[in-house]
């Protein structure tokens, strides 16, 4: 995913804490979370948590890193951007965690991500897609693809497996995310032959797509682009077809649309409807269905959404590095991180890039009956 928002000009008093005490018992090693558990993102930050815990529960059952014990130490950003780069502050400065996971959105893993570098933390963001989270220096990682490749997914999907040739783009102007997926879109449609119809834009927490719907209908437009996220995407979804954009003219997104919430909100509005994603519970790899089978046991027989998936890779990656690590160093941290190769998650094959970035494939799901459904996978260019 990833994935940004700022959400409310309030300024919250102190950071929710989940999981307990932020104070660590002799010899645990402190790592700290962030995310959306309350806001306008909430589903984001509560699935990625989840997968998370079960990595952290995992990892303790079987003793931990070098015999010490992960206290794992959550605090909400209530889906703010200033609030995330408070508790990531938080999260170093007072709970000494020694590495951060974080974030969903890429605005709020930019916000945080500038604090653990500045402090020498390393962080590793499960879903952030905005390629420049990991510009912001050598602690910043992620396990997830970024926006350019996700944009080209959707336009070659578009183009190969839809036969489309005109497509228009609705997207969030207040969004890195969706700012990015919607230029890469763009720019990978037209390289194909496309045409893009009409483009315009949004800003969260807009009630009223009126005006941009209707330009984009009476576009010609074969499909619509909407690189949001999940609450909006609902919104725009049952203001399209009521003003007469029917289900044939299918909307198409990107891992934003990643929430249950989806389909709950907008019914059959998004029926048929297209987006990318990090993985489909559908692949019958081994590690697919292991983390099915514990994540059901664990959260009373739901099936994990990729969101899910991304934080328990993005745990199991981090603890991973920690065991090889000769310290638990910023340095030593990250430089492990760096080394990853092949390794095989939930979400695909990762292979952390020397941009700090997963080199992995993408999966597209369609709305069927109100679930996602696996569709086509895409693999990363070939180097």
């Amino acid at each position: 995913m990833a994935l940004t928002l700022t959400g409310c000009d309030q300024q919250p008093q102190q950071p929710a804490v989940t999981g307990g005490s932020p104070v660590a018992t002799p010899g645990e090693i402190v790592v700290g979370q962030y995310g959306s558990l309350t806001g306008s993102e909430a589903t984001f930050g509560q699935t990625t948590d989840e997968g998370v815990r079960l990595a952290v529960e995992e990892r303790n059952a079987t003793g931990g890193i070098k015999g010490r014990k992960i206290k794992l130490v959550t605090y909400d950003d209530r889906s703010n951007a200033q609030e995330a780069g408070t508790v990531v502050t938080r999260l170093i400065t007072q709970d000494k965690a020694v590495a951060i996971l974080g974030e969903v959105a890429s605005t709020r893993s930019i916000a945080g991500g500038r604090v653990a570098q500045q402090y020498g933390v390393p962080m590793v963001s499960p879903s952030s897609t905005n390629p420049t989270v990991t510009d912001i220096g050598d602690m910043i990682f992620r396990v997830c693809f970024i926006d350019p490749f996700q944009g080209t997914v959707m336009a070659k999907f578009s183009h190969e497996n839809l036969k489309l040739t005109k497509v228009a783009v609705l997207y969030d102007k207040g969004q890195a995310y969706s700012t990015g997926l919607s230029n890469y879109f763009q720019q990978a449609f037209k390289e194909m032959g496309g045409t893009i119809t009409a483009v315009e834009t949004y800003k969260g927490g807009d009630p009223d797509f009126s005006a941009q719907l209707t330009t984009i209908r009476n576009s010609g437009a074969e499909a619509i682009y909407i690189p949001g996220y999940y609450n909006e995407v609902a919104s725009i979804a049952l203001q399209a077809r009521k003003l007469g954009i029917p289900n044939s003219v299918p909307l198409m997104g990107g891992d934003g649309w990643e929430s249950p919430k989806l389909a709950e909100i907008a019914g059959e509005a998004v029926e048929g409807c297209y987006f990318s994603n990090h993985y489909a519970p559908e692949d019958e790899r081994a590690e697919v269905k292991e983390f099915i089978a514990k994540y059901k046991a664990k959260y009373n027989g739901v099936t994990p959404g990729a969101l899910a998936a991304s934080g328990y890779d993005a745990a199991n990656i981090l603890f991973d590095a920690m065991g090889r690590a000769p310290s638990l160093s910023g340095a030593d941290l990250a430089k492990a991180l760096a080394e990853t190769k092949n390794f095989k998650a939930v979400t695909g094959l990762i292979t952390i890039n020397k941009s700090r970035n997963a080199d992995k494939s993408a999966v597209v799901l369609q709305m069927k009956g109100g679930t996602p459904v696996y569709v086509a996978t895409v693999e990363p260019p070939k180097k």
